[in-house]
């Protein structure tokens, strides 16, 4: 599955109305924080894509077991969704140092703390970046459980 993405920022936003629809048709639920998490993944990495390198983008999710994702992830766990967005810069990513209350800069750092695995590759004039995340092994499940029970007691 896959979405041309144009060099404007407001195309996130329908990147990532795309992808909710792409999840309710896998079989992973829009309430599941699996969900949440791609959904966060794919917005920094659109946004990466048509803020910093000024060029469309192309928006590729693979989910486990259909067609070329089994393929491409037979090395990965049996349950991994992997995220891909190519471009045609040949500028690579690059981590910001963000300080304090700055507005942006935290891209990459929110992909390495979420996802399983990511990465970057030359493709042609361009490149690809892919971040994968292990279904069952997300890291928003249970994070609030015990502030959500403390606050519930009597």
């Amino acid at each position: 599955m896959q979405m041309e993405v144009g060099a404007d920022p407001s195309e996130v936003g329908r990147a990532r109305r795309w992808a909710r629809s792409r999840l309710a048709g896998s079989g992973i639920g829009l309430d599941e924080p699996l969900a949440e998490t791609l959904i966060l993944l794919i917005s920094e990495l659109v946004t990466n894509a048509v803020v910093h390198t000024g060029c469309p983008a192309v928006l590729r999710m693979l989910f486990p077991g259909t067609g070329a994702a089994a393929g491409v992830m037979a090395a990965g766990a049996a349950g991994t969704v992997r995220v891909e967005v190519a471009d045609i810069s040949a500028r690579p990513p690059s981590r910001r140092c963000a300080q304090g209350d700055d507005t942006g800069g935290r891209g990459l750092e929110l992909v390495d703390g979420l996802a399983d695995r990511w990465g970057w590759h030359r493709e042609g004039v361009g490149k690809r970046i892919w971040c994968e995340v292990d279904r069952g092994d997300s890291l928003w499940t249970g994070a609030f459980e015990s502030q959500h029970a403390a606050t519930n007691r009597a």
